[in-house]
């Protein structure tokens, strides 16, 4: 992507505020054509480069957040993370700590959880060590919060596109419908309402209704995955806090004040505080951990994790170059 430029840059942006803003809306924002925004947005998406996908709030669905760290032999992690990257209830996976660890976030309520983390995960022989801590406060990365905080759009660019966004809308009681289309917006969160229409069988006025209603009620967020080797902070951390419990919320809402850090959450477990950081390079990461997160109060210990390879952002799973360790064989446990 040697090709990513100011203009594709400005176009991430506008999506992460709104991501299914028309090119129209986006093209006058920006200041260039609605040609032009078409088209940019057709190469990122055919490189996979760049990919809208909608999610439902897990605070309003009633959906547990788990953030799992994997143990695995040297030569299972590459092939247990694509069996991961697989599953609709998973997010963010990277391969941390040389590629024998893998860090994964996991979506899911009640018994799902319980057969995931307690019978699936467990039994595939290649996963030595399960740590599972679920997600008790999210401080940033929540719904409608962008993975890039230095945008490069300006805060009147921002505002201009946000008025547009539904919002404080009472949330609708699901129907048929309305899962047809949650499960659509799964894969692609741009998909034009007609499509949409003839997929739930319904017409497009009923699409454009239910869409604001899911949207403004808090059913349905947008996210935006950009390929990581088009992001400038090109050295993702994964960062594990033990904070003093009268200081948990005091530098919980400090770290996630902070431009590096696009996830920031109260955990279970020892390590109270998980988060992933974006750095340019070592020696960035370096002047982080000894400036800003030196700063933050009640902070007893920090664990450093550096992520070798995204397998999975929000929805988009990049598989591992060259393939997978032929030698690993999970079970059908992953």
């Amino acid at each position: 992507m040697e090709e990513f430029d100011d203009v594709d840059r400005a176009l991430v942006h506008a999506l992460q505020v709104d991501g299914r803003a028309p090119f129209r809306r986006v093209a006058e924002v920006l200041g260039v054509s609605d040609q032009t925004v078409a088209r940019r947005y057709a190469r990122l998406r055919s490189t996979r480069a760049l990919r809208v996908v909608g999610f439902s709030d897990p605070t309003v669905v009633g959906d547990d957040q788990w953030h799992l760290r994997l143990r695995c032999a040297p030569d299972a992690s590459l092939e247990i993370a694509d069996a991961l990257a697989r599953r609709p209830d998973t997010s963010w996976i990277g391969l941390v700590s040389g590629g024998a660890e893998i860090a994964c976030s996991l979506r899911a309520r009640g018994r799902a959880a319980d057969e995931v983390l307690l019978h699936r995960l467990p039994r595939t022989p290649q996963i030595l060590d399960v740590s599972a801590h679920e997600v008790l406060h999210v401080f940033y990365g929540g719904a409608r919060e962008p993975f890039t905080k230095q945008g490069a759009l300006s805060e009147e660019q921002v505002a201009r596109l946000a008025e547009h966004v539904p919002a404080d809308v009472p949330a609708p009681r699901l129907d048929d419908v309305d899962r047809r289309l949650l499960e659509l917006l799964r894969a692609d969160g741009r998909a034009p309402v007609e499509d949409l229409a003839r997929a739930c069988g319904t017409s497009a006025s009923t699409v454009r209704r239910r869409l604001h209603d899911l949207r403004g009620g808090g059913l349905l967020y947008l996210d935006v995955d950009v390929a990581p080797e088009v992001m400038e902070l090109g050295l993702r951390s994964m960062l594990y806090l033990t904070v003093a419990p009268a200081h948990l919320d005091a530098a919980g809402r400090a770290l996630a004040a902070h431009p590096e850090v696009p996830f920031a959450a109260a955990t279970a477990g020892r390590a109270n505080i998980s988060a992933s950081v974006a750095s340019a390079d070592a020696a960035g990461l370096y002047r982080y951990l000894t400036t800003r997160i030196a700063d933050l109060p009640g902070v007893q210990a920090v664990e450093t994790a550096p992520v070798i390879h995204t397998v999975k952002a929000a929805g988009t799973h990049y598989p591992v170059r060259g393939g997978v360790t032929a030698g690993a064989r999970p079970s059908s446990s992953s």
